[in-house]
């Protein structure tokens, strides 16, 4: 059942976590386009869908943390520090994303049409720089296991 387990957690990382970040990290320079051509109809539309793409996304990432505690419960490494630190960092991930990045998002979906500017989509652009490092960080950190007895 571990292996099981293990196999859709890293299937719903790549399939929850992977669009979030890749639409995330297009999102700033979108809205930056969006911004600099209000009157472009196909570039506010792309700033929507790739906000609804981060905030969907977000949603079923939800499984994997989840998934996660649950292969880490069938293995028994909960107490293990690699995977301790993995935990903070996906809520400190989670936290940015659904505080940091999300928020601003929708504030340049709204004001596309008339009012956000290009100092909102460079302070976006650093949240989802951090949110992504994050992500990577918790990536190797569930690869290399520092400590483990696996060999990896």
């Amino acid at each position: 059942m571990t292996k099981f387990l293990l196999a859709v957690h890293v299937l719903a990382a790549i399939v929850a976590v992977g669009p979030v970040t890749v639409a995330a990290s297009m999102f700033p320079p979108g809205a930056r386009r969006a911004l600099a051509a209000p009157d472009d109809p196909r570039a506010l539309e792309t700033v929507r869908l790739l906000h609804r793409i981060c905030r969907v996304y977000a949603g079923v990432g939800i499984a994997v943390p989840a998934l996660g505690i649950a292969t880490a419960a069938g293995m028994g490494v909960m107490g293990d520090a690699w995977l301790i630190a993995s935990m903070a960092l996906t809520v400190a991930a989670a936290i940015v994303l659904v505080v940091l990045v999300l928020p601003r998002q929708e504030a340049v979906v709204e004001g596309a049409a008339g009012g956000a500017d290009r100092a909102t989509t460079v302070q976006l652009a650093m949240f989802t720089g951090v949110f992504n490092l994050l992500w990577v960080t918790v990536t190797v950190l569930m690869i290399v296991r520092p400590g483990s007895t696996t060999g990896a």
